[in-house]
């Protein structure tokens, strides 16, 4: 039955920026499929009417970097580096999942991604329990690409490494079973986990996977840390950069989370092969990883997007605090007009889109797309009383001003209350689940 959401403002994201006032969509399944004036709006027949005056409505926001399986632990890594983030705590606290925790896990995750305006997501999972993460995704409406990480070299913590065999050999169960399943809304990115957690044999073998199946993506981390970078450089005699493209890894289907150490030459890769960084200034920032030079990334033609990262190294998955951050990061080096709100609401919307491969699908609001829509009600006493919206959602505006979530056409989040989710039931499996994990890894 079609739904006619009557009345708001419509944001639409398209290469023009068009913003639509006092119009109405109709959706029909899980596209849109009319954009009218209110007053000449078609009804909804038999379906769903939905008055949105007063509402303001976007594309729902893309998130091209998550590790939903390190929800659980947020708070529990604070103030540490990233590779001691990692060795310490991270990796310590991945190779004690459960699948009863990591499914546990990723629900929470989703939950926030969904309540704060998220609608679709680039993961990256462990390397064990992956299914665990597809499940709760298909169970929850969200929309993502998701990969389990994979690591055959793990020096750092040897108990979170697997066998090149294995490593391989699941991934391409995975590509096979889960691959564009659930209608569609979920599909496969092959993901090492980064340049150094791999043997030469399993990227030698990762581009003729991804060519085995249409539409997978490449996902990674990259030139994240300088001590990372130092490793890489020490080991392979190049840069993390250099490195992927000469294993034949990065094209329009490659999505590269961090890239905050990069020269000239890397950045010329990342232009040629039409690459995509996904841009985590929270994160960046709580690690003290540095901070990316994104005007320069897309001064060059580079398209950048946006994640939060893990909970742990943020510790939110709030993507209007992304956006807020991404901004005035860039201020201070490159003055105050750099990296404008309009900038920001694009790479949150069509930037993923692309960085995903599907801004024929996705990012804007357009006859055709898919029906992933947030309704904001920008009423907050923290949103100004007039002027530019795009100001109001980028810099004024949090999870508290999404009214309802829409993916596929579906409601998952209406007038502020989770459908099909109970929230204190996630936060009280959580609580049980990390508890039995932390002491499965020794800790209290």
């Amino acid at each position: 039955m079609p739904i006619l959401i009557r009345g708001g403002t419509i944001v639409t994201g398209n290469a023009r920026g068009d913003l639509l006032t006092n119009s109405s969509l109709r959706i029909t399944n899980d596209r849109i499929d009319e954009i009218t004036p209110a007053a000449s709006a078609r009804g909804a027949e038999s379906g769903d009417a939905v008055d949105a005056d007063g509402f303001v409505i976007i594309p729902g926001f893309v998130q091209t970097h998550i590790h939903l399986c390190q929800t659980l632990f947020r708070g529990l890594a604070d103030d540490l580096e990233l590779l001691d983030w990692l060795r310490t705590r991270i990796f310590p606290f991945e190779a004690s999942h459960s699948d009863r925790s990591t499914y546990a896990s990723a629900m929470l995750g989703i939950a926030e991604l969904i309540r704060s305006g998220t609608t679709t997501i680039l993961d990256m999972g462990s390397i064990r329990h992956e299914e665990e993460i597809i499940r709760a995704v298909g169970e929850t409406g969200l929309r993502a690409f998701v990969g389990k990480a994979m690591m055959d070299v793990n020096d750092a913590f040897p108990a979170l490494r697997e066998s090149t065999h294995e490593a391989l050999s699941s991934t391409r169960r995975l590509v096979e079973r889960w691959h564009n399943s659930y209608g569609g809304r979920i599909r496969y990115a092959v993901a090492p986990r980064f340049a150094l957690s791999c043997t030469e044999q399993l990227l030698g073998t990762l581009r003729e996977m991804m060519q085995s199946a249409r539409g997978v993506l490449f996902h990674t981390h990259a030139s994240e840390n300088l001590g990372e970078t130092s490793a890489v450089r020490q080991r392979f005699g190049m840069e993390n950069i250099e490195v992927l493209h000469q294993f034949h890894l990065l094209s329009e289907r490659s999505c590269l989370a961090h890239c905050i150490h990069l020269n000239d030459r890397e950045r010329a890769i990342l232009k040629e092969t039409r690459s995509s960084v996904a841009h985590c200034p929270s994160s960046n920032l709580k690690l003290a990883s540095g901070v990316a030079n994104v005007p320069l990334l897309m001064s060059q033609g580079i398209n950048v997007s946006l994640g939060a990262d893990g909970a742990p190294c943020n510790n939110t998955l709030d993507m209007f605090q992304e956006m807020r951050l991404a901004s005035l990061l860039q201020k201070p080096s490159h003055g105050p007009g750099a990296m404008p709100a309009a900038t920001l609401f694009r790479m949150a919307t069509m930037g993923g889109a692309r960085a995903l491969s599907m801004e024929q699908e996705i990012g804007s609001i357009e006859v055709g797309k898919k029906a992933d829509l947030v309704l904001l009600d920008l009423n907050g006493v923290w949103n100004p009383l007039a002027g530019d919206i795009y100001s109001s959602i980028v810099y004024s505006s949090r999870p508290e001003n999404v009214d309802s979530v829409m993916i596929d056409g579906k409601w998952v989040y209406r007038k502020k209350e989770f459908v099909g989710l109970d929230a204190d039931a996630l936060v009280r499996d959580g609580k049980n689940e990390l508890a039995a994990l932390m002491k499965r890894a020794g800790m209290r």
